[in-house]
């Protein structure tokens, strides 16, 4: 899986149109990295 989301963020999405918008998107290092750490944090907690 972490191999997966490392790949995929790094290609980046289906572009058909060719246009640039870098504007729109939210970088995964630190939303994405934080996000999993909490979730395996949390996780066994429940």
């Amino acid at each position: 899986t972490i191999i997966h989301l490392t790949f995929l963020h790094e290609a980046g999405s289906n572009n058909p149109l060719g246009i640039v918008s870098n504007c729109d998107k939210i970088p995964f290092h630190p939303y994405f990295s934080l996000k999993g750490i909490l979730g395996f944090v949390f996780m066994p907690l429940l």
